[in-house]
C-alpha cells in the first residue's frame, strides 16, 4: 500500500489525482475504487491505496481515506479559534451571496444572481460547508 495526498478531485466526474508521499507521478483516483464515504474525498485528504498501471498511466485501487479535511468540520463549537469557518444554514448562505453580489455589481440581474448563487451553493454543499 502507498500513502499519498489527494491533490485534486472532480466530484461531478468522479475522479482526481493523488500525489504519493514517496514522490513520482500523480496517481489517477476513481470514486469506484474508494472503500469509504466518497463525500470525504476532497483535496488535501490523506489516502492509502495500491498502485497499478491503468490505460493512461498510474491508477489507484483499494483506495482508503486515512484523514479528510472534511472530517475536521465537526470540531469545537462556535467562537473557538481553530482556523475553521462556521457551517451556515443554506438559506443564510444564499442571502449572504445575494448581498455580496449586489454590493459588487449593482447592475447584476436577478437571473445572473440565481445562476451564480446556485453554483456556489452546490459547491458549498459538496464540501460540507453548509447544513441542510
Amino acid at each position: 500500500m502507498v500513502k499519498g495526498v489527494l491533490v485534486r478531485f472532480d466530484e461531478t466526474r468522479g475522479y482526481g489525482f493523488a500525489s504519493p508521499e514517496t514522490g513520482g507521478d500523480d496517481v489517477f483516483i476513481h470514486v469506484n475504487d474508494l472503500s469509504s464515504d466518497k463525500r470525504l474525498l476532497v483535496a488535501g485528504a490523506t489516502l492509502e491505496f495500491e498502485v497499478g498501471d491503468g490505460d493512461r498511466g498510474l491508477k489507484a485501487s483499494a483506495v482508503r481515506i486515512l484523514q479528510s479535511p472534511a472530517a475536521r468540520q465537526a470540531g469545537p463549537g462556535p467562537g473557538a479559534d481553530d482556523g475553521l469557518c462556521d457551517v451556515l444554514p443554506t438559506g443564510e448562505y444564499r442571502q449572504e451571496i445575494t448581498e455580496v453580489l449586489l454590493g459588487a455589481d449593482p447592475a447584476i440581474t436577478g437571473a445572473q444572481i440565481i445562476r451564480i448563487r446556485d453554483e456556489l451553493v452546490r459547491l458549498a454543499l459538496a464540501h460540507g460547508w453548509l447544513e441542510d
